[in-house]
Protein backbone atom coordinates (compact mmCIF):
# COMPACT_ATOMS: atom_id res chain seq x y z
CA UNK A 1 0.00 0.00 0.00
CA UNK A 2 1.80 3.58 -0.89
CA UNK A 3 1.74 6.18 1.21
CA UNK A 4 -0.35 8.61 -0.95
CA UNK A 5 0.03 9.19 -4.54
CA UNK A 6 2.74 8.47 -6.72
CA UNK A 7 3.03 12.03 -7.74
CA UNK A 8 2.70 13.65 -4.09
CA UNK A 9 5.51 11.82 -2.64
CA UNK A 10 8.59 13.52 -1.76
CA UNK A 11 12.00 12.05 -1.89
CA UNK A 12 14.08 13.51 0.70
CA UNK A 13 17.83 11.88 1.51
CA UNK A 14 19.20 11.68 4.91
CA UNK A 15 21.68 10.43 6.89
CA UNK A 16 20.70 7.48 9.43
CA UNK A 17 20.90 8.12 13.10
CA UNK A 18 19.98 5.23 14.96
CA UNK A 19 18.70 1.63 14.24
CA UNK A 20 15.72 0.66 15.90
CA UNK A 21 13.57 -2.57 16.50
CA UNK A 22 11.69 -4.39 13.33
CA UNK A 23 13.78 -2.84 10.90
CA UNK A 24 13.28 0.60 11.67
CA UNK A 25 15.21 3.73 12.15
CA UNK A 26 15.74 7.64 12.62
CA UNK A 27 17.04 9.35 9.93
CA UNK A 28 18.14 13.42 10.04
CA UNK A 29 17.27 15.13 6.84
CA UNK A 30 19.58 16.68 5.28
CA UNK A 31 17.68 19.54 3.61
CA UNK A 32 16.49 20.41 7.28
CA UNK A 33 17.27 20.09 11.24
CA UNK A 34 14.15 17.33 11.01
CA UNK A 35 14.11 13.87 12.57
CA UNK A 36 12.11 10.90 10.78
CA UNK A 37 11.38 7.87 11.44
CA UNK A 38 11.60 5.29 8.64
CA UNK A 39 11.11 2.21 8.25
CA UNK A 40 12.82 -0.32 5.43
CA UNK A 41 10.62 -0.20 2.08
CA UNK A 42 9.86 -3.74 0.59
CA UNK A 43 12.44 -4.45 -1.73
CA UNK A 44 15.25 -3.61 0.81
CA UNK A 45 13.68 -6.30 2.95
CA UNK A 46 13.38 -8.32 0.58
CA UNK A 47 17.12 -8.32 -0.54
CA UNK A 48 18.23 -8.22 2.64
CA UNK A 49 19.98 -4.70 2.35
CA UNK A 50 21.55 -3.53 5.55
CA UNK A 51 21.84 -0.01 6.89
CA UNK A 52 23.44 0.77 10.01
CA UNK A 53 23.71 4.23 11.62
CA UNK A 54 25.56 6.55 9.72
CA UNK A 55 24.85 5.41 6.26
CA UNK A 56 23.46 7.88 3.69
CA UNK A 57 19.47 6.99 2.47
CA UNK A 58 17.00 8.33 0.36
CA UNK A 59 13.77 8.07 2.20
CA UNK A 60 10.12 8.62 0.64
CA UNK A 61 7.69 10.68 2.94
CA UNK A 62 3.80 11.83 2.02
CA UNK A 63 2.75 15.13 2.08
CA UNK A 64 0.51 14.65 4.85
CA UNK A 65 3.01 13.70 7.61
CA UNK A 66 6.98 14.50 7.32
CA UNK A 67 7.99 12.51 10.47
CA UNK A 68 7.32 9.01 9.17
CA UNK A 69 8.65 7.88 6.01
CA UNK A 70 10.23 4.43 3.92
CA UNK A 71 13.91 3.82 3.25
CA UNK A 72 14.13 3.11 -0.61
CA UNK A 73 17.76 3.58 -1.66
CA UNK A 74 21.13 3.15 0.90
CA UNK A 75 23.57 5.57 -1.00
CA UNK A 76 27.19 4.27 -1.23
Amino acid sequence: MPLADPKEIIEVEGEVLEALPNATFRVKLNNSDKIALCHLAGKMRLYRIRVLPGDSVKIEQSPYDTTKGRIVYRNK
